[in-house]
């Protein structure tokens, strides 16, 4: 399974107001979608509007997550329908955007595609998933027998 998201787009709708360029807000989108990631075991294209600035939080990238900017006088629009047609196995491949351009292009040419709210609600889900899952694999320690002596006193002292 893959996802090809327009990052920009993703973030106006998780982020109502938020500046879609802000660096900050690009960071945490990345962190979000590399944790949603870890839940699905899938491969994830993000494509942003407009080149990422030298300076900014930088998160590390693994071999099925890739970052793309379009090239100065190109959109992402454009970067997003050239990997639609370049998909040579469109059954397990979505196209995440609310917009409307983008999601008739995709099926068009045979890609599923998810608005930003319908694929928020998959994020939120596969991120609870996530938290009950490291919730399970908690473990407990029984104190050892000179953490149950020192314990011991501090309780007798008062």
């Amino acid at each position: 399974m893959a996802y090809l998201i327009d990052g920009n787009n993703l973030i106006g709708h998780l982020k109502a107001g938020a500046g879609v360029g802000d660096p900050e807000n690009r960071a945490e989108l990345m962190a979000t979608l590399l944790a949603f990631q870890q839940v699905l075991r899938t491969k994830i294209i993000l494509v942003f509007d407009g080149r990422p600035p030298d300076e900014g939080p930088r998160i590390e990238v693994n071999p099925k997550f890739a970052i793309l900017s379009p090239e100065p006088g190109e959109s992402a629009d454009a970067v997003i329908q050239r990997l639609i047609l370049r998909q040579a196995d469109k059954r397990q491949f979505f196209v995440v955007s609310s917009d409307r351009e983008i999601r008739d292009f995709a099926k068009a040419h045979g890609v599923r595609d998810l608005g930003a709210a319908e694929f928020g609600r998959e994020l939120r889900k596969a991120l609870r998933e996530r938290r009950n899952r490291k919730e399970m694999r908690k473990t407990t320690e029984s104190p050892s027998p000179l953490e149950v002596r020192l314990w011991g006193e501090v309780f007798r002292k008062k």
